[in-house]
Parts: structure tokens; sequence; C-alpha cells
């Protein structure tokens, strides 16, 4: 299996009127249990509106993100599929559950890390 990340920018549900926000929410809800009761769901969720923080390789932090980035992720799901036309399938049922377009990237395998979250899992 592989994972798979499918997130959308931060104001891409700025166009949906505040009394549908409800709906789109309940919608959003389904579509991650759907993800949830199929097993391909890992995690996700939604990111506060511009309340990062970025630390430098030297440690400095410094407030929000870099001041040329131009776009910023407002929320994402992150699932364990098959194929990526698996991974684009549950994209668009979030898509259409959100109502804003969705980017889909594969992780990168990563053997050893794998391994460190098992041994993790396996200690809880």
């Amino acid at each position: 299996m592989t994972r798979y990340l499918i997130s959308f920018n931060d104001g891409a549900m700025d166009h949906i009127p505040g009394e549908d926000l409800p709906d789109v929410g309940k919608a959003a809800h389904a579509a991650c249990q759907e993800a949830v009761d199929a097993g391909v769901w890992v995690f996700g969720g939604g990111l506060n509106r511009q309340r990062a923080s970025v630390v430098a390789t030297d440690g400095m932090v410094t407030d929000g993100p870099y001041p040329e980035t131009k776009e910023v992720i407002g929320g994402f799901v992150v699932v364990d599929v098959a194929s990526r036309e698996e991974a684009l399938a549950w994209a668009t049922k979030i898509a259409v559950a959100c109502r804003c377009a969705q980017e889909v990237r594969e992780i990168m395998a990563d053997p050893e890390m794998d391994a460190m979250l098992h041994q993790a899992e396996s200690r809880r």
C-alpha cells in the first residue's frame, strides 16, 4: 500500500456561505468516516489559518510562513491505498464534500520510518 496526501489550500472554502458550513462539515466528516470504515484513513484535519511558525536550521523561529509563500495548506487527509487511482477516487469524494479542489501527492516510502512507527505502536 502507498500513502497519499490529499490537501486543499487555505482559503479554498472561502466561497462557501456561512449558513452552508454545517452541511459541508457533515459531508466532510461522512467522507472521512467512509475512509476510516474502508481501512484507508491514516490521519487528517483542518489547519488554523496562518498560525504557523517557521523554524530555521539554526533554530531561529519566525511567525507565519515565509513572505514569498503564496499558498499554504488549509486541511489535509492521508490515506493508505493500493494505487494512485484509488487516492484520486478518495480525493474526489473529499472534493465533493468540502466543495473545493484537492491536491493529491504520493508520500515517499521510508521503510526505516515505518519500522519506527510500528515499534511505537506496539508499545502502546
